[in-house]
Parts: structure tokens; sequence; C-alpha cells
């Protein structure tokens, strides 16, 4: 992976983990909001593992 991509996974790790920590800190922790956490993990990690992890260094197929 290049420096340039680790960069970008660090800082939206660091967003995510922020925005989580913000919804988790306001509201009590139920089910329902342990279900946007999973929700919104797997709407930001998925794409991104698909993308840079299992196709390797970002290459698109056309």
């Amino acid at each position: 992976m290049d420096t340039s991509i680790k960069i970008r996974f660090a800082f939206i790790a660091a967003l995510w983990i922020a925005l989580v920590w913000l919804m988790v800190t306001s509201q009590p922790l139920t089910l329902r909001t342990l279900f946007f956490i999973v929700v919104s993990a797997v709407v930001v990690w998925v794409p991104l593992y698909k993308k840079y992890i299992k196709n390797g260094k970002g290459s698109e197929k056309q």
C-alpha cells in the first residue's frame, strides 16, 4: 500500500472514530445506537476494503 493510501485510511479512521465517540457520548448506548455504529462501519469500510485491499493498489478494472 502506498503512503498516501495509508494516510487516507488513518484520516478516515480518525474521523469515523470521532463521530462514533460523539454519538456514543451524546446518548445512552442502546441496541439502536449499536446498530447505527455497525451500519456506518459497513458503509465506510467495505468499499475501501474492496477498492484498496482486495483489488490491490486501487487499480480499477475496466
